[in-house]
């Protein structure tokens, strides 16, 4: 397998954890309108945000972040170290700095293993105004409000795993996107680091690779911070879990997400997984993915749905291709697996044969 592919639900409960842009005294959540409905959503980028705080939490080091660039409102741009062979966030999240054309620097990037797309309610729902008064000392009141919803929001997501710790560069005629300045200057990070980096041929460019027991354990350190997924704004006022309610993840071959359509809305029961939709999936991905499905649902989130789930899914359940248990033992247990290198195969592209 190469991909981790997977989709996400986050359960907000009269929250407002990424806000957008404030209208007079009133400060308004992020929405997407569809079919003249507002879906409220949290960007890709706060959630990734709230992943790398929980890195930092279980130890990782983040990568030093600089601002630079011209005055708010002009141009401007905040960099990070663009190390990602010392810095494993700058590693799974990808950055891109750009060199000073008056020192005639180059622009080094590196795209993000981690995919995640955007979570979006999955019922529109319409956000409630909070109407504040701050009147403690003051001859005159100040006014203020905030938007507010509830609602559960699901995003896709794709984990490239060979892709961690792996650096690719130009090729000898300059061809290709680099992850790195120059060959010399990822090795001689690694050696340093005595990371014992070596070099190779990765998707037809050559590349520079850490050891596969720090690719595995950078891996596992995302999936645990998931696990502990918090974060967002408005806490004081808003105070919410954000550990997901729903997870559902399938080893994948390639880089497409067959979990598209398996999460959907019932009028009665709210947010659902849709058992006959998995199947249906699975069957026609057959030989592209790896058993079993990990699923983690929490006690007590949509039990209509997950008991529709179950007698759906029956089958799969019984005979172990789909488990079940909590998100967040699901994703430990998928970390532990990682860190124990039992699932090392993961960090390699699978070989394929031509179709005759």
């Amino acid at each position: 397998m190469s991909y981790l592919a997977g989709t996400v639900v986050l359960a907000v409960q009269a929250g407002a954890p990424n806000n957008g842009k404030s209208e007079d005294t009133t400060a308004r959540v992020k929405y997407a309108q569809v079919r003249g409905r507002r879906h409220p959503y949290v960007s890709a980028q706060a959630v990734r945000r709230w992943i790398r705080d929980g890195m930092v939490e279980l130890g990782s080091v983040p990568s030093p972040v600089t601002r630079v660039g011209k005055a708010q409102g002009k141009a401007q741009k905040a960099n990070t170290e663009a190390d990602p062979v010392r810095f494993a966030d700058d590693d799974l999240f990808g950055y891109m700095r750009a060199g000073a054309k008056r020192d005639d620097s180059a622009t080094t990037l590196r795209d993000s293993p981690f995919l995640l797309g955007t979570l979006m309610s999955v019922e529109p729902v319409y956000p409630a105004v909070d109407f504040g008064v701050m009147s403690r000392g003051v001859t005159e009141p100040v006014l203020h409000g905030h938007e507010f919803y509830t609602a559960d929001l699901a995003a896709p997501f794709l984990l490239d795993l060979p892709r961690i710790g792996t650096f690719t560069l130009p090729d000898a005629g300059g061809v290709g996107r680099p992850n790195y300045l120059s060959e010399e200057e990822a090795l001689q990070v690694a050696e340093a680091t005595a990371l014992g980096a070596s070099t190779l041929r990765f998707r037809g460019q050559p590349a520079v690779r850490l050891p596969l027991k720090e690719r595995a354990r950078r891996a596992a350190l995302l999936l645990e911070a998931m696990a502990h997924l918090s974060g967002g704004a408005k806490q004081a006022l808003h105070y919410g879990d954000r550990v997901p309610s729903l997870l559902v993840l399938v080893p994948f071959k390639g880089g497409t997400n067959p979990l598209a359509n398996v999460i959907d809305s019932d009028m009665d029961t709210g947010v659902r997984l849709r058992g006959d939709v998995l199947r249906q999936e699975l069957e026609a991905w057959q030989g592209e993915w790896e058993t079993p499905v990990r699923i983690g649902w929490r006690p007590g989130f949509r039990d209509q749905a997950r008991e529709d789930f179950e007698k759906q899914c029956a089958k799969e359940i019984a005979d172990g291709t789909i488990v079940i248990g909590h998100p967040r033992t699901v994703l430990l247990k998928l970390a532990e697996e990682l860190r124990d290198g039992a699932l090392n195969a993961w960090f390699d592209d699978p070989v394929r044969h031509a179709v005759r």
